[in-house]
């Protein structure tokens, strides 16, 4: 059994990591969040201390560090928003832990070069949830893919859209600074997955980028890719809204529709399976999807131009 601390027990993302320690065997030994609405660690760990204030928190681990060796924590998850991300996993490394962190790893690709030193500087590592890549139909994809010998790159157009209401403007994810903008926020691990399956990313355009949605293109070793994000609900395709739903994913290879909608509630799960046999994905492992969302913020949007996806012609008339 291993000893797991959480920074990030509030967030939305928090009870997939209780159960995924829970699942795996493992025990929760403290959870940090400056909100204290984190009731459903009752449901998993209700041993677990809790903290609203980092400070107690630290030193709560280094004394379980120091004097409390059954307890000491072998692994800090880390569900706090985007832009603390790198402070909370050099904290877990300094305090003799390895990381388990959400995406996006870090908003910026030089910000891995830093931790990657803290790792050989500690002896211990950053491990990351790249869930897409244990999932069963894109394990599946990217091996008929590499099994295809194609002399020309695989036409794919990615869409998701997955609505939020008028809080998410107002929270930290609105803010760019600590989100990393939609493309980041909501896009990093789909960006992950077109790099997994398609191989090195050449080539990078984009055609609308606001606080709510972006589009673009992306040409891969064995793909070339359009791509629509969106947190509007406008976005959701109507058959969507009608049936009740407010989420839309689309993944189309050569006009053939990929499904993979099913089967997200247990990655987290499979993840930590794969962490604590020693597969983890590190930290080198998400440089090109990092470097591809840090590359989409700082672009300049060109507006319909080129080759882009089919559902900008909705939006012509905020591109710049």
């Amino acid at each position: 059994m291993k000893n797991f601390a959480l920074i990030g027990a509030a967030g939305f993302i928090a009870p997939r990591h209780m159960q995924a320690i829970k699942a795996t065997g493992n025990n929760l030994v403290a959870a940090l969040d400056p909100k204290d609405s984190v009731g459903i660690i009752d449901s998993y760990f209700p041993e677990a201390d809790f903290f609203t204030e980092f400070e107690r928190f630290d030193r709560h681990i280094d004394k379980l560090r120091r004097c409390n060796h059954s307890n000491q924590v072998d692994y800090v998850s880390i569900c706090s928003p985007n832009y603390l991300h790198d402070s909370h996993m050099r904290f877990a490394l300094r305090s003799g832990a390895d990381a388990i962190c959400e995406k996006p790893l870090v908003l910026n690709p030089w910000n891995i070069d830093a931790l990657q030193e803290i790792e050989k500087d500690t002896g211990h590592q950053v491990n990351t949830i790249l869930q897409l890549r244990v999932h069963p139909a894109i394990i599946a994809l990217r091996e008929q893919m590499q099994q295809k010998q194609c002399t020309t790159k695989h036409e794919v157009d990615l869409s998701y859209i997955t609505a939020r209401g008028h809080w998410y403007l107002r929270s930290w994810k609105g803010d760019t600074k600590k989100s990393g903008g939609i493309a980041t926020n909501i896009g990093v691990h789909f960006f992950d997955m077109l790099h997994f399956i398609f191989g090195e990313l050449q080539e990078s355009r984009v055609h609308l980028c606001s606080n709510t949605k972006a589009a673009g293109y992306l040409e891969y070793e064995h793909a070339r890719v359009r791509w629509f994000l969106s947190v509007d609900v406008e976005d959701v395709p109507r058959s969507q809204l009608d049936a009740g739903q407010r989420t839309y994913r689309s993944i189309t290879v050569d006009g053939e529709e990929i499904e993979f909608s099913g089967g997200f509630t247990d990655l987290h799960v499979r993840s930590y399976e794969e962490i604590l046999a020693g597969r983890g994905f590190g930290l080198e492992a998400n440089r090109t999807a990092i470097t591809t969302v840090a590359a989409i913020r700082n672009a300049k949007p060109l507006g319909p131009q080129g080759d882009y996806h089919p559902m900008l012609n909705n939006h012509l008339r905020v591109c710049p």
